[in-house]
């Protein structure tokens, strides 16, 4: 049975449960003897945990990858949530449900994978249509798309984040392209797609994510341009020109040379979709870390090395101060009963009839 999840979990609380090992690191104390720094995962997040004492009974018992049954007590260390293991055992792959360990998204991937191509299939430049649906044709290409990652580790981790992405950056496209007159709509709605479908080789996520080889020999970026040249290809007079600048979105996506961008995005469409992207990314690790944070007490985050900035968690800093011990809330800070007028109850009449009748 696998426990408490992660996101379960409180401080100054016992548990027994089952994670998988991220991260594996043999570390000294100031007395020099080892300690084990780990970081623990489940399908809700992931936390990390000490081993202080007993590390060498354990020590080369697993490694990285492997499932752990941990009994140990959750703290806070830093206005993190941390937890100190007692005892640690490793626990075979046959025993374990993966569906207790690889996040998901919340939406479902098929419904996700439907709205998608309702997007192809409206858009009005046959060329651009033509060249996604030979793309998402391909049934290895449609199944990895659906379940792949965005990313290892910064946005979107998890499975079905690469088309969550997609389909957030789809509808900023959207707004966007009404509010630019210049962007051409299907130019742009291709490269949102397409810029980021080199990942679905570039990542492997059988048990965490991780590169593949392919994926450290290449990178995403190239991958996906080359997804690109060979479904273009198999098109009869698909125009180069609009190939050229498809591959340019995509080569372009990340902005900035030194960010891994081979090329500057050099024409109206690359350049917003490079700005969109990092929005979405930007928001969504954001959105993460304040979820990741929800156990502290503090307004401020951790650093967040992804944002280069530790963040206000506006909600708790918004929040009305607890009550002193033996004080009783104050009249604001309780909950207003809703009053009663004429108008209001025969609106509600009204409303109420409506869905009656319907």
């Amino acid at each position: 049975m696998k426990g408490p999840l992660v996101s379960e979990l409180t401080p100054k609380q016992l548990i027994t449960s089952l994670f998988l090992v991220q991260v594996k690191d043999v570390r000294q104390k100031k007395d020099g003897s080892p300690y084990l720094s780990l970081q623990l995962s489940d399908k809700s997040g992931d936390i990390d945990a000490k081993m202080w004492d007993n590390v060498w009974e354990v020590l080369d018992t697993f490694d990285r990858d492997d499932f752990v049954k941990v009994k140990g007590e959750t703290l806070l260390y830093q206005n993190r949530l941390q937890l100190n293991i007692h005892k640690l055992v490793r626990v075979s792959g046959s025993e374990i449900d993966l569906g207790d360990f690889l996040p998901v998204s919340r939406r479902d991937l098929d419904e996700m994978f439907r709205e998608l191509m309702s997007v192809i299939d409206a858009m009005k430049n046959a060329h651009i249509r033509a060249l996604l649906k030979a793309i998402f044709d391909d049934p290895d290409i449609a199944t990895a798309y659906r379940r792949a990652p965005a990313a290892k580790g910064i946005h979107h981790a998890w499975l079905g984040g690469l088309i969550e992405h997609v389909l957030s950056l789809v509808h900023l496209a959207k707004f966007t392209a009404l509010h630019y007159p210049i962007i051409d709509e299907d130019l742009l709605l291709a490269g949102v797609i397409l810029h980021d479908i080199g990942k679905i080789s570039e990542l492997r996520y059988e048990r965490t994510f991780t590169y593949s080889t392919p994926g450290q020999l290449l990178g995403h970026i190239q991958i996906g341009v080359n997804i690109v040249e060979d479904k273009a290809r198999s098109i009869p007079g698909f125009p180069d020109k609009i190939k050229l600048l498809i591959e340019h979105m995509i080569l372009s996506h990340h902005g900035q040379l030194e960010f891994g961008s081979p090329k500057l995005p050099v024409f109206a469409e690359a350049l917003l979709l490079h700005h969109l992207d990092n929005l979405d990314s930007k928001m969504e690790a954001l959105r993460a870390t304040l979820e990741k944070d929800r156990s502290s007490d503090s307004e401020w985050t951790p650093y967040n090395y992804a944002l280069e900035r530790s963040l206000l968690d506006k909600n708790k800093f918004l929040a009305p101060p607890p009550p002193a011990q033996g004080q009783q809330p104050s009249a604001a800070a309780k909950p207003k009963k809703a009053q009663s007028t004429l108008f209001g109850d025969q609106l509600l009449g009204a409303l109420k009839g409506s869905e009656e009748n319907e």
